[in-house]
């Protein structure tokens, strides 16, 4: 359902980070009041972060992120917006993404789900590569990683660029396999 509305929208989209669950539900309610934005997902992950996605015009949900942000700025570990995100993201986010081939396979990791949906977004941007997964925290005390797939050169310009747009410190570890087994492949599809 949320890659149909996102898909027929063709709307920007947003993301707050916040450390507990009591300032996040409150600065998610605070974008709604603020922006005619609309949430897609809301909600508690590891290790008690609270994170929202918003959709909406671009100055809408820039609007609803810098309401949320000024509400509690010690409390919000990061956001993004994302005025024309790749049409492959928001799949990836719901691990719905059709992989066509299985190529070499890109991973990279972060410790805020935020830094990850950028970075997945400059990937699929930057190599023609598939974004199999963007695992937003859940199951990961907070982390957050992508998977990508693609020829081993797409797969690693994808990664190279995509790490350069993650702010030093929150970046964990990246790796490339040229040719995956596909007992791993298995476990990944």
């Amino acid at each position: 359902m949320f890659h149909e509305r996102f898909k027929e929208m063709k709307k920007a989209l947003g993301m707050i980070e916040f450390k507990t669950v009591a300032s996040g539900i409150t600065a998610t309610d605070i974008m709604l009041k603020t922006a005619d934005v609309e949430v897609i997902q809301a909600g508690a992950v590891c290790p008690g972060k609270y994170l929202a996605t918003i959709i909406g015009e671009i100055s809408a949900v820039k609007s609803a992120i810098e309401a949320a942000e000024n509400y509690a700025p010690n409390m919000l570990i990061d956001k993004f917006l994302l005025g024309a995100p790749h049409e492959s993201v928001q799949p990836a986010i719901c691990g719905a993404n059709e992989i066509k081939s299985k190529g070499a396979l890109g991973i990279l990791e972060t410790f805020t789900a935020a830094s990850a949906v950028v970075a997945a977004d400059t990937a699929a941007k930057t190599a023609l590569v598939e974004l199999i997964e963007i695992r937003l925290a859940k199951g990961m005390c907070g982390k957050s990683y992508v998977l990508i797939t693609g020829s081993v050169s797409a797969v690693t310009a994808a990664i190279e660029r995509a790490k350069q747009g993650v702010e030093d410190g929150i970046l964990l570890d990246t790796s490339v396999i040229a040719g995956p087994d596909t007992k791993l492949w298995d476990s990944i599809l």
